[in-house]
């Protein structure tokens, strides 16, 4: 049944201002050949915003479509970029926010790389238990200080005591963001002075930036900095501090379980946020006709390929080019994903060194915080392709140049 209502503060003023229909309920998805790519689950997007929290949500988002186990690939870790996001995050829950010596429960681990760095970091005396469906590997590291368990943290996990909580990139997932929040905190309640770390993509950057592909079925909840900050105050959290992270793309934030434990009435503005999501709306068709329009212009020059076969890469790729007839490939540095395909359209992910056989001559850039890696491999590699920030799409061809192999063009 499509939700009318807002999942965070329950209010009714919501409005639509993106609807894509058939469109991949997965992005991350390892697919082996390019007609098991062609022939994935589908599903609806029909994003709202609430004019009350600013909350942004998919209205035809249906859980029961997706299938979260070891065929799916979310790595970021690969990147030394991302890496050092990571290493920033833990530095400072460790060395600032004083995480030591206290029992650490990560919601949706991943591989477990962040987790592993809070248990080893220098004298933090910290252990860990990590929940995550995909999770590949040990059960058990480190004499027993870290655990992980293959399988969604929910509200049978609460008798799992914790002093912190970190959830990173997971709340995005969830169409009820409260009813997480409140295993969450049913969890710490037996813990003094007990925290919680989240990390969540800021919708008011993805609005202001125009960037389409960042509108996708496995995101089914976004956020602005005050929706966060009210959906944690909804469900009897305290919020220490919401901050913009790894170049303003994500929301960091910090809370305490709230004295008393009670939980509050929704108290924030959604007028910003539903500003933003009305021009958006307005523009988004003719966006995609741009974006579609300058990289047909690029084909006619020579071969062409996204750099970023995560949810980006494969969200653009299925709205400007889901006959394969533009891209000729996507590049990805996760060996996992190379020598699969893209879900929804069936382009070959590639590794880097492959670019120079296939003759590709302009690469688009789906992340600019990766900029300086991605330069590094092509300069290495000595592969001659002109690197585009995403940013120039919107622009005419020609004042696209190449300036040099590796190097990115200016507009």
């Amino acid at each position: 049944m499509m939700r009318i209502d807002c999942p965070v503060c329950a209010g009714t003023r919501v409005q639509v201002f993106v609807e894509r229909r058939d469109v991949p309920v997965h992005q991350n998805l390892i697919v082996q050949d390019k007609a098991a790519a062609r022939s994935v689950k589908r599903g609806d997007l029909k994003f709202v915003v609430c004019e009350d929290c600013g909350f942004v949500f998919n209205q035809a988002f249906d859980p029961a479509t997706l299938e979260y186990g070891e065929n799916y690939d979310a790595t970021n870790t690969i990147s030394s970029i991302f890496e050092s996001h990571m290493d920033r995050r833990v530095r400072d829950m460790v060395e600032v926010r004083g995480v030591r010596d206290a029992r650490i429960v990560e919601v949706g681990c991943g591989n477990g790389s962040f987790l592993r760095k809070l248990v080893n970091y220098p004298a933090s005396q910290n252990r860990g238990i990590g929940f995550d469906p995909s999770y590949r590997g040990s059960e058990i590291e480190e004499g027993g200080r870290l655990m992980f368990h293959r399988s969604f943290y929910d509200a049978s996990c609460t008798d799992v005591p914790a002093d912190i909580v970190v959830c990173r990139h997971v709340i995005e997932h969830t169409p009820e963001p409260l009813t997480l929040l409140r295993s969450v905190r049913s969890a710490m309640t037996k813990s003094l002075g007990a925290r919680v770390f989240f990390e969540t993509p800021c919708v008011e950057w993805v609005l202001r930036n125009r960037v389409v592909w960042d509108f996708f079925y496995e995101h089914c909840s976004l956020f602005s900095a005050r929706s966060l900050a009210t959906a944690f105050e909804r469900t009897g959290f305290d919020v220490v501090r919401v901050e913009h992270v790894f170049d303003e793309q994500y929301l960091w934030l910090e809370a305490t379980v709230a004295l008393g434990g009670g939980e509050r009435p929704a108290t924030s503005d959604g007028t910003t946020v539903a500003r933003l999501c009305e021009a958006y709306g307005a523009d988004e068709k003719a966006l995609q006709s741009r974006y579609r329009t300058h990289l047909s212009h690029l084909r006619q020059r020579g071969r062409v390929a996204l750099w970023g076969a995560g949810a980006k890469g494969a969200t653009l790729a299925n709205l400007v080019d889901p006959d394969c007839s533009i891209l000729d490939c996507v590049v990805d540095i996760n060996p996992n994903k190379q020598g699969h395909f893209i879900p929804g359209t069936g382009h070959p992910i590639v590794p880097p060194l492959e670019l120079r056989d296939r003759s590709i001559g302009s690469i688009i850039l789906m992340n600019t915080s990766y900029r300086a890696e991605n330069q590094t491999l092509l300069s290495r590699a000595d592969i001659r392709a002109e690197l585009i920030d995403w940013r120039c799409l919107g622009n005419t061809p020609e004042p696209l140049t190449t300036v040099g192999f590796g190097a990115l063009a200016a507009s």
